[in-house]
C-alpha cells in the first residue's frame, strides 16, 4: 500500500552538512514506504560554498586556503552543475514527491510545477516573478525566477528511482535556493574565486541578483517567511503530468 503521510520539516539555522543529512533521510523515509510528499526548509548557519562532487570542481588545498581566508566554507554535494554560495539569509527548499503511477516522467512539467509553487510564495508578498535563465548569474539555468529581469530564485532537480520490482516508485526531488536579504557583492565572491582556481572562465556578475529584501518596504521574520512558503506548497493541488 502506498503511504499517504506527508512530513513539514523547518530549520531557521541549520549547517549545510546537517540539512544534506536530513534531506537524505527524508529519501530513505520515501523510499521504505513511510512518505509520499515531503517538504524541508532550512536557513544555513554559516557562510558555505557548495560545490558538486566530481572531477569538474576539485577540492584543492588551495581552493580551501583561498575561501578560508575569505570567511567561508566548503562542502560537497552530489547534485548541481556549478557552486552555490550559502550562508543566512538564503533559505533553501527541498521537496520530494511521488511521481504518479504508470506515467512517464516529464522535466518540464516537473520544474513548471515547482516553479508555479515558488511563484505563489511571491506572490502572497506583492512581488511577481518570471521564470527562465540569467545570464551571468551563479549556477543559471532555464528555471531561475527573476523580478524585473534579476535572479532571486535558483532551482534544481532529481529524479530518484526507489524501491524494486512492482513496489519501485519515480520521486521528484525539487531543490530551490532563495535569497531573501544577502548582500550580492558578497556572495558571489566565493563563486568567481572557486571558478578562477578551477579554471571554469565563467564570469558571474552581483548585478544580476537581487534579494527578496530590495523589494519589500520591511522583511518578514524566518519563520514567517517559512510559514508563507509552507502555505504555498500546502495550497498547491496534487501533481498531474501535463498540468502545472
Amino acid at each position: 500500500m502506498m503511504a499517504t503521510q506527508k512530513t513539514i520539516l523547518r530549520y531557521p539555522s541549520l549547517s549545510v552538512a546537517s540539512a544534506f543529512e536530513k534531506e537524505q533521510a527524508l529519501i530513505h523515509r520515501v523510499e521504505q514506504g513511510e512518505l509520499n510528499e515531503a517538504l524541508l526548509l532550512w536557513q544555513p548557519d554559516a557562510q558555505t560554498l557548495v560545490l558538486p562532487a566530481g572531477q569538474k570542481w576539485p577540492q584543492t588545498p588551495e581552493l580551501r586556503r583561498a575561501l578560508s581566508a575569505l570567511g567561508w566554507q566548503i562542502q560537497s554535494r552530489r547534485t548541481g552543475g556549478a557552486p552555490v554560495p550559502q550562508l543566512p539569509g538564503v533559505i533553501n527548499v527541498s521537496y520530494l514527491t511521488v511521481w504518479p503511477n504508470n506515467t512517464p516522467y516529464h522535466i518540464q512539467t516537473a520544474y513548471q510545477y515547482f516553479c508555479t509553487i515558488l511563484q505563489s510564495f511571491f506572490h502572497q508578498l506583492g512581488i511577481t516573478t518570471t521564470v527562465g535563465d540569467t545570464p551571468g548569474s551563479y549556477c543559471d539555468g532555464d528555471y531561475n525566477l527573476n523580478i524585473a529581469g534579476k535572479k532571486v530564485v535558483g532551482t534544481a532537480q532529481r529524479i530518484l528511482h526507489l524501491g524494486a520490482g512492482a513496489g519501485k516508485q519515480t520521486v521528484m526531488l525539487a531543490q530551490a535556493c532563495l535569497l531573501i536579504d544577502a548582500d550580492c557583492q558578497h556572495i558571489v565572491a566565493p563563486v568567481s574565486l572557486c571558478n578562477q582556481l578551477c579554471g571554469h572562465p565563467d564570469r558571474i556578475e552581483a548585478e544580476v541578483h537581487t534579494p527578496l529584501s530590495a523589494h519589500l518596504d520591511e522583511l518578514p521574520a524566518i519563520e514567517q517567511l517559512f510559514q508563507l512558503l509552507t502555505q504555498a506548497f500546502l495550497a498547491r493541488p496534487p501533481l498531474v503530468v501535463g498540468k502545472a
